[in-house]
């Protein structure tokens, strides 16, 4: 278990990269670390990737990753329009998108879905992640659904209670559009967030999990 605290490598980043198959996917994944690493970083540059939101979606998109990321020295948006649940049978298309985006940034950190996520859009961008960013430091979030997918997290950012409610606050308001899923709650979200901070003894009892597969040193 690696546990991110204020020194060493949170607290020495330039450039994040957040990348999310639909609109709401880094939010829920990894809302309360980017709002700490903002805290921690005045200079911090965010490059903030969603590869599929239309209509409406878009627009939440948008406005949720602004508002989240209001405190930002530097934040660039982008929002592709690939078909939502079809990633895998588009891929050629969302392969030639990353290899774009990996000869314009560099980042010191990469946020992506998990890679055995049982959606496929976020597979797909898990597995893309991989072979575009390949000597980056990659942290895998995760996102409770009811595909029921979740596993063990090798890596923990534990947060106060300030920032769990800024995040699950932002979640709840910024995208009305999934109001109907039965999994989009309240509860589900601080449940995650307790489960992770029980599994990480985080001293505020709240914490974000995620998965590393490979971290260089030196």
């Amino acid at each position: 278990m690696i546990e991110l605290g204020s020194s060493g490598l949170f607290g020495s980043l330039s450039h994040v990269l957040c990348l999310g198959a639909h609109s709401d996917d880094i939010e829920i994944g990894c809302g309360g670390a980017l709002i700490r690493l903002v805290n921690m970083n005045p200079d911090l540059l965010i490059t903030w990737v969603v590869f599929t939101a239309n209509g409406a979606r878009e627009v939440e998109a948008r406005d949720s990753a602004r508002r989240l990321m209001e405190d930002a020295p530097g934040l660039d948006v982008r929002v592709e329009r690939f078909r939502e649940g079809y990633f895998p049978y588009v891929g050629a298309s969302v392969k030639e998108a990353f290899d774009l985006l990996g000869r314009e940034v560099s980042p010191d950190l990469v946020f992506t879905h998990a890679g055995d996520d049982r959606h496929q859009d976020h597979r797909l961008v898990s597995e893309l992640t991989w072979n575009t960013f390949r000597d980056h430091l990659i942290l895998e979030y995760e996102i409770p659904k009811y595909d029921a997918d979740l596993s063990s997290p090798n890596v923990f950012v534990r947060l106060d209670r300030e920032i769990c409610e800024r995040k699950v606050g932002h979640l709840l308001q910024a995208f009305p559009s999934q109001f109907e899923k039965p999994w989009f709650s309240e509860e589900t979200f601080w449940a995650t967030l307790r489960l992770r901070g029980v599994e990480s003894r985080s001293i505020t009892g709240y914490a974000e999990g995620f998965h590393c597969r490979k971290l260089v040193i030196g």
